[in-house]
């Protein structure tokens, strides 16, 4: 697993390529994305999810506790954040502190910034918001059928969250 791609990491060089070519690279790792749209530019996204295949990569959000919240103080543990504009920094200084995203947020990055055919895009923000991560993660992930545990988020049209299911029962 490559825990957040690119963020705290040695920038890619043309003489010491790094940990982000290597992980990129390396067929057996699956490499995680903070695509908040804060994190990442949109066409690192575009060039991982390329490189390494759509289904190698796994988008999460680094989410403190003030995800999905309006700006103000929060805590990360001892550290004081600040949050403006939905970026979630340590008090006073520049330094990204996790995220605010929340998962459906992900979903829409990647509907929006990925491929152009609208159902890759889909196929691809599904793979990369839920089968990705659970495989990762060594869950079984055979996806929705008959008899299934059914544990499932249900979007609108404009992906925003409508319901969560649990073992089939809506919570």
């Amino acid at each position: 697993m490559g825990t957040h791609l690119f963020n705290a990491m040695r920038p890619v060089h043309h003489r010491e390529p790094g940990p982000v070519t290597a992980l990129v690279e390396d067929p057996r790792v699956t490499v995680e994305m903070i695509c908040d749209g804060v994190h990442l530019h949109p066409s690192l996204y575009r060039v991982v999810t390329e490189q390494a295949g759509p289904h190698r990569v796994a988008l999460v959000t680094d989410a403190m506790s003030a995800a999905g919240t309006p700006d103000g103080s929060y805590r990360l543990g001892s550290l004081a954040v600040s949050v403006d504009g939905g970026v979630a920094r340590i008090a006073g200084t520049d330094t990204i502190a996790g995220s605010t995203a929340t998962m459906d947020s992900m979903f829409r990055f990647a509907l929006q910034h990925g491929p152009q055919n609208p159902d890759r895009a889909l196929l691809e923000a599904v793979r990369q918001t839920s089968v990705n991560p659970a495989t990762a993660m060594g869950l079984d992930t055979v996806g929705l059928h008959v008899g299934g545990r059914a544990d499932l988020v249900a979007l609108d049209e404009s992906s925003n969250v409508v319901a969560v299911f649990r073992g089939g029962e809506e919570i």
